[in-house]
């Protein structure tokens, strides 16, 4: 029990140190290769959805979040985590601390940062993963939804 205390809040320290080291993320810009996220509200994101006939990848965050920062700069910029959600899902990040924000992070019930859900096109909550996740562990909550 201890040890998985010590691993806890360890994790947490390397994540506040990075989120302090790395204060930079331009959480609005895309990278190349990476997920392209859909820029506009999640009513559009629906209506888009709805049209293509696509469930929705929804990244809830927070700006000061350190592990947000992690997932944006080392796997939503993967090339197989990109090559997949942008064929199978609109996806869209939404700051939590907007208004559009808090209206989804009560909807949602949101608890923590950075919160990743999987809508259907309709906006039903399909799938949720909570924290930071490497890429293979995001193409695989992914594929549970869309093989």
């Amino acid at each position: 029990m201890k040890t998985i205390l010590f691993m806890g809040l360890l994790a947490l320290v390397v994540f506040g140190i990075y989120s302090f080291k790395n204060p930079k993320v331009d959480f609005k810009e895309d990278s190349i290769g990476g997920i392209q996220f859909f820029n506009g509200t999640i009513q559009e994101a629906l209506e888009k959805a709805k049209k293509e006939n696509k469930p929705i990848f929804l990244d809830i965050y927070a700006t000061w979040c350190g592990p947000c920062k992690m997932l944006k700069k080392n796997t939503f910029s993967d090339k197989e985590v990109g090559d997949y959600y942008n064929t199978n899902f609109i996806n869209i990040a939404i700051d939590s601390e907007t208004k559009e924000g808090r209206e989804l992070v009560d909807k949602y019930r949101i608890e923590g940062y950075p919160t990743l859900l999987i809508l259907d096109k309709n906006g039903k909550q399909i799938a949720k993963q909570l924290g930071f996740v490497e890429p293979h562990i995001l193409v695989n909550f992914g594929k549970r939804i869309v093989p």
